[in-house]
C-alpha cells in the first residue's frame, strides 16, 4: 500500500496481526522490501510480531527525487569527495528514519521495535537518538556508528557503493549475483535462482535506479559521528553483525555496542553482509529472545 508520510509517499506492507507487538525492518543502501527473504519476515509473525517492511524514499515503489539538484552520477561523485569536496545531499538519514515515525503515525503504532541493516541500521541508531520515546527496542545489524567515508579519504570503499544503472534484467540479476558472491553470507548461501528471482521482483518494481540509490549514498555520506550520542542513549539494543562481512567489517559493529550501554552484541561465524534465506531463522531467534527479555 502507498502511505502518504512526512511529505512523500512510501510504499509500505503490514504482515501479522495488528494487535500484536510492532517490529518494523529498514533495509539497507539501495535495496527493496523484496529483499527480505520471505522467511524473516514470516518468522517474525510467527514470533508473534506485527513486521511492517517498506521501501526506504528513493527506490522500489516509494517517491524518488529525481528532480533534485544534486549529483547522482557515480563518477561525479567519487570524484568530489575525493577531492575533499562537500556534496550536497537531496535529504538526509535524520528524514530517512522521520520517514519511519510518519509511517507508524499513519498506520496508528505508537511504539515500535526497530530492526535496521546496513543503512537501515544507520538510520536505526537515528531513530533512537531522534525519536527514542516512539521505540521500544532498537536492533541494529551490519552497520556502523561512525562516517565510512571520511573527507578525501575515499579509500576503497566508495567506488564499491555507488552505483550504475543496469540496462537490462539480465544484467540486473548478474550484478546481484555478483555481489552475493563478493558480500554474501558464506556460512549460510543462497543458491542463484533465489537471488535472480529477488533480483527480477526488485527490477519488476522500477529498480534499482543508480541515480536514487547514489542519492541515498549522499545522505548517509553527510551523517555525522554518533559515537558520543550513543554514549547518552538508554534504551534497550541489539548489535548484529557477521564475522564475515566484507564491507563493513566486524569490529565496526563491535564498536558501536560498546558505546551502547548495556547493549547486546552477536557476532555471527558465516554472516557477511546480506540476509539470506538460510541466515534468517537464526537472526529471528536472536531478536525474538532479545525483545521478550526487555519486554
Amino acid at each position: 500500500m502507498q502511505l502518504k508520510v512526512n511529505n512523500i509517499t512510501l510504499e509500505v506492507q503490514d504482515h501479522g496481526d495488528k494487535a500484536s507487538p510492532t517490529i518494523i525492518l529498514i533495509r539497507g543502501l539501495g535495496t527493496q522490501l523484496v529483499h527480505w527473504p520471505e522467511n524473516l519476515i514470516t518468522g517474525f509473525v510467527a514470533a508473534g510480531f506485527r513486521t511492517v517492511v517498506f521501501d526506504n524514499r528513493d527506490v522500489g515503489l516509494s517517491q524518488r527525487f529525481d528532480a533534485s539538484d544534486v549529483p547522482s552520477d557515480a563518477d561525479e561523485i567519487v570524484a568530489l569527495a575525493t577531492a575533499g569536496k562537500d556534496i550536497l545531499a537531496a535529504y538526509s538519514l535524520d528524514d530517512m528514519a522521520d520517514d519511519v515515525i510518519g509511517i507508524m503515525d499513519a498506520l496508528d503504532i505508537d511504539k515500535a521495535h526497530i530492526f535496521g541493516i546496513s543503512m537501515g541500521g544507520a538510520i536505526a541508531q537515528v531513530l533512537a537518538l531522534n525519536h527514542a520515546d516512539r521505540l521500544l527496542t532498537d536492533t541494529i545489524v551490519m552497520t556502523a556508528c561512525r562516517p565510512l567515508v571520511e573527507r578525501g579519504a575515499v579509500g576503497d570503499i566508495l567506488p564499491q557503493l555507488v552505483a550504475r544503472d543496469d540496462t537490462s534484467l539480465e544484467a540486473a540479476q548478474d550484478a546481484l549475483v555478483a555481489e552475493y558472491g563478493i558480500w554474501g553470507s558464506p556460512g549460510y548461501p543462497a543458491d542463484e535462482a533465489f537471488i535472480k528471482a529477488q533480483a527480477h521482483a526488485a527490477y519488476m518494481r522500477g529498480g534499482p535506479k543508480a541515480a536514487g540509490i547514489n542519492r541515498q549514498l549522499l545522505a548517509t555520506m553527510g551523517a555525522g559521528d554518533r559515537r558520543p550520542a550513543l554514549k547518552a542513549l538508554n534504551m534497550p539494543a541489539c548489535v548484529i553483525h557477521g564475522l564475515d562481512d566484507a564491507l563493513i567489517p566486524h569490529e565496526l559493529g563491535a564498536e558501536i555496542a560498546a558505546h551502547i550501554k548495556g547493549s547486546e552484541y552477536h557476532p555471527i561465524k558465516g554472516m557477511g553482509h546480506i540476509i539470506t534465506p538460510l541466515l534468517a531463522p537464526e537472526i529471528v531467534r536472536i531478536v525474538s529472545g532479545f525483545i521478550r527479555k526487555h519486554t
